[in-house]
């Protein structure tokens, strides 16, 4: 199986695979949540009349939704479940993570290399990616557009699916074409999953759909899902398997969040001796919790200092050493 190289950072896991020094698969979990492989005792807490699914509370708090209950579970009860997809954040609102009656031992959330490893992958724990292009994938999905030669993808999220749509100038069927490639890397690197809808630009010719179609077969013959053929409309639907949050809803749906652990990840990586000071704008700076604070400190062995700029964009923090 592939390798993979996972950063085990503060506050976030981080996981590569790569072409060279090119990124093809990447993902990226959260730390303190429900994660799919995990086993625990839950309360049932909601269940309907001769219903088989309900609502479950675990032991950190957190709620997700039960399928395939018996008959006879009854809301108050303990069960033991198996986290099957951990929570999906949107605009607006939070999808419960999912979960099933199992009989199997119970375990804490996997770790993400732990999880690459269930899966069959060879893992390597690294202290820091290098000669990648990690930061630019990062922010690609901060931003939702990835370029193309003579073209853009830009990515949206909807209560429904991920939106991918095609812009560009020219003929509609040669751009098409050209963004084949970049969607397939896309869908790869941005770990996306579930219900995804690719916007192409509108093809007259039955023909040339038909070509655009066997490009997108060929480009993603390994990657398991299923999907329509493209329509007169230049619209394609996609559904592959959905068990995390893809990178880029993750950064769409929690900003401020996804910034924070990035100031981190780049606070780590401060060679210059000095005091380590971070430079961000106020509603970043409350949300880095005190114990990754500590966790940096701890890390790096440095005097800690934040500065506050509210001028500053919540990307644009700046994580430096400085004269002690």
């Amino acid at each position: 199986m592939a390798e993979w190289l996972v950063e085990e950072g503060i506050g976030e896991d981080r996981a590569i695979r790569l072409d060279g020094a090119t990124i093809v698969e990447a993902r990226l979990e959260w730390h303190g949540a429900l994660t799919a492989g995990q086993v625990e005792d839950a309360a049932l807490i909601a269940k309907a009349a001769g219903s088989t699914r309900g609502t479950a509370k675990f032991a950190s708090g957190e709620e997700a939704l039960v399928d395939k209950l018996p008959m006879n579970a009854s809301e108050g009860s303990m069960l033991r479940l198996a986290v099957t997809r951990s929570a999906l954040r949107e605009r607006g609102r939070r999808k419960l993570a999912q979960s099933l009656p199992t009989n199997q031992p119970i375990r804490p959330a996997p770790s993400l290399a732990e999880t690459l490893r269930d899966e069959g992958h060879d893992v390597r724990i690294v202290r820091r990616f290098l000669d990648c292009d990690w930061d630019e994938l990062w922010s690609e999905a901060w931003s939702g557009e990835s370029a193309f030669s003579g073209g853009s993808l830009w990515f949206s999220d909807t209560p429904a699916m991920t939106l991918i749509d095609v812009d560009g100038d020219g003929n509609p069927a040669r751009l098409a074409s050209a963004a084949v490639p970049a969607i397939a890397s896309a869908l790869r690197k941005f770990d996306l999953g579930g219900s995804i809808g690719i916007d192409f630009p509108t093809i007259q010719s039955k023909q040339e759909r038909k070509q655009v179609d066997g490009l997108l077969a060929n480009a993603l013959a390994d990657w398991p899902h299923e999907r329509t053929a493209i329509n007169g409309f230049g619209f394609v639907q996609i559904v592959a398997k959905l068990s995390r949050e893809p990178i880029t809803r993750r950064l769409a749906n929690s900003r401020v969040g996804a910034a924070a652990r990035r100031l981190l990840r780049q606070a780590e990586r401060v060679d210059e001796a000095g005091a380590l000071q971070l430079t961000c704008h106020p509603a970043l700076k409350a949300k880095l919790k005190q114990q990754w604070l500590d966790e940096l400190t701890r890390r790096t062995g440095r005097e800690l200092r934040i500065k506050i700029d509210p001028s500053l964009a919540l990307e644009g923090a700046i994580a430096q050493a400085v004269p002690r």
